[in-house]
């Protein structure tokens, strides 16, 4: 199966609805992110096929709950967004989506800059900063393989009073151990086409 073909049942397999242009665009950013690999080691994950189940549709699978988050989300922060995962990825699907990328390593948002560029995503501004640094806020936050969601509301809790954490297996002691003044608001299972490991999506809010 070649990545486009793998791409795309995994897009029916989520159930979601995307243009032919997007589908084309996140192989071109797929493209990109190889390219640029070989040089800047952005990614360990390499393989065509592990960079579209990892990257991509990892990425979408969060996308229906973003949907349907009430009030609705129409400015996204990713903080911590390395390559510009899920940031880069939902910003490409959904162009009426306003998406900060937050990034701490020159390496990663100039490769996120060039794929912004390079695939005329409008609605995505780059920062290369620490998250401390950026005061605006924003309708949520979401962050993959964040430390700890004790540092994810440390550093991000500014940015948003609503904070999607991106987990594998459900973080019960991580749950526990959450400041005060923040709760679980929900948890997600998410399956992720092509992928045999668990996937959760944590939504945090302020009290």
């Amino acid at each position: 199966m070649t990545p486009a073909e793998q791409l795309h049942a995994g897009i029916a397999a989520l159930g979601l609805t995307l243009s032919d242009g997007a589908e084309r665009q996140l192989l071109a950013y797929l493209d990109l992110l190889a390219k640029w690999n070989r040089t800047y080691n952005l990614t360990a994950v390499r393989k065509a096929d592990e960079m579209v189940t990892h990257h991509l549709l990892d990425s979408l699978a969060v996308l229906p709950r973003l949907e349907k988050s009430v009030p609705a989300i129409r400015r996204l922060v990713d903080v911590g967004s390395g390559a510009g995962v899920p940031g880069l990825v939902l910003a490409i699907v959904r162009p009426e989506l306003e998406v900060a990328s937050i990034e701490a390593s020159q390496k990663k948002t100039a490769f996120q800059q060039q794929t912004k560029i390079e695939l005329g995503l409008s609605n995505v501004s780059i920062h290369c900063a620490r998250s401390e640094a950026i005061n605006e806020t924003f309708d949520a936050a979401i962050s993959r393989a964040f430390a700890s969601l004790a540092d994810f509301v440390r550093y991000a809790g500014h940015l948003s009073q609503r904070l999607l954490a991106m987990k594998g297996q459900y973080p019960a002691d991580e749950v526990a151990a959450l400041p005060a003044g923040w709760r679980l608001a929900s948890s997600h299972d998410l399956s992720v086409p092509g992928l045999d490991a668990q996937r959760h999506l944590l939504v945090l809010e302020k009290t």
